[in-house]
């Protein structure tokens, strides 16, 4: 059973969602000196229940699509394949998904009435996302692209800094419009195998509508883009210049956006690309993280 939760729940990439709440920590550090061990618990909590919720009802609904058994899985894509070999536990991961759902709401709720109702606009969108991203929302390109950016960046690291130091700065906004730009490449970048599945499925993603050369493009402006706005940030005193030790990722995002592009539309080559991605997603925000702590 163990090993069934950790195959939907995708264990290994929850990470990501430890590093956007470490994000916000240390940017609510950098502001304020201070940080409530309790809040960062909290959040750490809701942030790990509602990834993995998302994670289990892609799991699931895509098992019951079909598109586990036409999808071919690499280390990085195409989902954890853990119901195609143990079907019988569709209701298993269904329940996993309710479960977590249900906690991020819990945790949510308690966290509004601590510091007030407009955490729910946050909230709200939060848990809508979660639900409808693998039903409804892969069924449009824009969506499909923007919301797993904005699900980490603009709510996740975004309320967490919120609920950290409980008001917004123009720094939490840059920070979150950055990890925005990240995660809605890490999942553009895993669609590239996709493509052919998907299409038979209904999904309409980007290098579906326009193909993979085109969406290539799309991801190199968004890197580009990310890193603009922490130079941007920086000149404007939002940022002190030690958190343009983000910008030592570039040594990994050119390579990577060269490879991008070159091998857009060659799998077999594009697939170490999609782990350098796993790994630049990891290694800007924690650089920056470790010039606030730096300035401190």
């Amino acid at each position: 059973m163990l090993k069934v939760f950790m195959g939907v729940a995708r264990i290994n990439f929850l990470t990501l969602t430890l590093v956007c709440v470490a994000l916000a920590a240390a940017l609510s550090w950098y502001e304020q000196q201070q940080l409530s061990f309790i809040s960062v618990v909290l959040v750490a909590t809701l942030a790990l229940a509602a990834h993995v919720s998302v994670n289990a009802f892609n799991e699931y609904f895509d098992f019951k699509s079909g598109l586990d058994f036409l999808t071919e899985k690499t280390p990085f894509s195409g989902g954890s394949g853990t119901l195609v070999h143990k079907p019988e536990k569709a209701g298993y991961t269904l329940a996993i998904a309710l479960l977590s759902l249900l906690i991020v709401i819990a945790i949510g709720l308690s966290l509004v009435v601590q510091q007030g109702w407009q955490l729910l606009l946050i909230g709200v969108p939060g848990v809508i996302i979660i639900y409808t991203y693998t039903q409804y929302l892969n069924r449009s390109p824009l969506f499909c692209l923007l919301a797993p950016g904005v699900g980490f960046g603009l709510l996740m690291t975004l309320g967490s800094s919120w609920v950290f130091t409980g008001f917004l700065t123009p720094a939490a906004w840059v920070l979150a419009g950055i990890v925005t730009l990240l995660v809605s490449n890490l999942l553009l970048l895993n669609q590239f195998p996709d493509v052919e599945a998907d299409k038979k499925v209904g999904r309409r993603h980007y290098p579906i509508v326009i193909g993979r050369a085109a969406s290539a493009r799309i991801f190199v402006a968004f890197v580009t883009l990310s890193y603009l706005l922490l130079v941007l940030a920086y000149l404007l005193n939002w940022l002190p210049l030690q958190a343009l030790l983000g910008l030592f990722s570039l040594l990994l995002a050119v390579p990577l956006m060269k490879k991008v592009v070159k091998e857009a539309d060659d799998i077999t080559e594009l697939i170490p690309a999609l782990g350098m991605n796993i790994a630049l997603c990891h290694l800007y925000p924690l650089a920056i993280m470790a010039g606030l702590f730096w300035t401190v």
